[in-house]
């Protein structure tokens, strides 16, 4: 189970321009990029509207929950309510509140980042038809910021290739990297694998694909296998270590939520 996969729950992106009203859920972030949660027993929990006439946004709804963000420099506290990371969110668990706190996050983060034109320097405005940003100034429009990236899983044989990054996430991983401009998304598969191990592949084909807010990423899998030498040249700058693991050696994460834990589980559960 990834982070996305809420079903039978419905998530539904389209925009809207609407204000709160009594039972919708406000998410505030602080300006570390924490979220006010709640704890009711096992199941996190959100603030319901709690200030008539906030600066909210709509964001998005699951099922008939409709959540808001509050857009405000304020960082609001509450009692009984505490800011948690989305690292401490995702050691929580898997389900429909955390994976709204972290699609939350991705819309937080673009509007606290785009506060003024970069062409005219006005000030943006909240667009009331399509989810975008307008400048009052010059009319440009700026939409929320994807950044496509791969996960790939390297074959040989009944072995794949498990990295370990150098600064950062510090448990097994894949080759990971993101597209760069004019670049298939093949093309980045084919170019992050040699930069960061040495090692040239064929066969590419398509896994699946998620949405990361933490990093604004959607990240798309893709295995594949080692073409002719398979000795590996780590990116000494990159990562720590890469090894070629068979499937009793690949260590697993308990919270099964990113697509990097999927693939790994899959090939270990001899899926792939």
């Amino acid at each position: 189970m990834m982070i996305q996969d809420i079903a039978p729950k419905v998530y539904k992106l389209e925009y809207r321009d609407i204000r709160p009203q009594k039972g919708d859920t406000v998410l505030y972030f602080n300006s570390e990029g924490k979220i006010l949660t709640g704890n009711d027993g096992n199941v996190l929990t959100f603030p319901d509207v709690g200030y008539e006439g906030e600066d909210t946004v709509y964001l998005f709804s699951i099922d008939d929950d409709r959540f808001f963000l509050y857009r405000g420099d304020e960082d609001k506290a509450k009692s009984g309510w505490q800011y948690r990371s989305l690292r401490d969110l995702r050691e929580w668990g898997s389900g429909p509140e955390v994976f709204a706190a972290f699609t939350a996050y991705h819309l937080w983060k673009w509007y606290s980042d785009n506060r003024f034109c970069g062409k005219c320097r006005s000030r943006l405005t909240v667009d009331t038809v399509e989810r975008a940003l307008v400048c009052g100034g010059c009319g440009q429009k700026i939409y929320p910021r994807i950044n496509p990236a791969v996960i790939v899983g390297v074959l040989k044989g009944d072995k794949i290739l498990v990295t370990r990054y150098k600064r950062g996430f510090s448990h097994d991983a894949l080759i990971a990297g993101f597209a760069e401009i004019g670049e298939t998304l093949e093309d980045t598969v084919r170019r992050e694998v040699m930069e960061e191990s040495g090692i040239r592949v064929r066969n590419i084909r398509y896994y699946r694909s998620q949405p990361w807010g933490m990093a604004q990423d959607l990240l798309v899998g893709f295995f594949c296998e080692a073409d002719g030498d398979d000795e590996i040249r780590m990116d000494e700058g990159e990562l720590s270590m890469a090894v070629w693991k068979g499937r009793d050696e690949v260590e697993i994460l308990s919270a099964q939520l990113s697509l990097t834990n999927e693939m790994m589980t899959a090939f270990k559960e001899n899926r792939i």
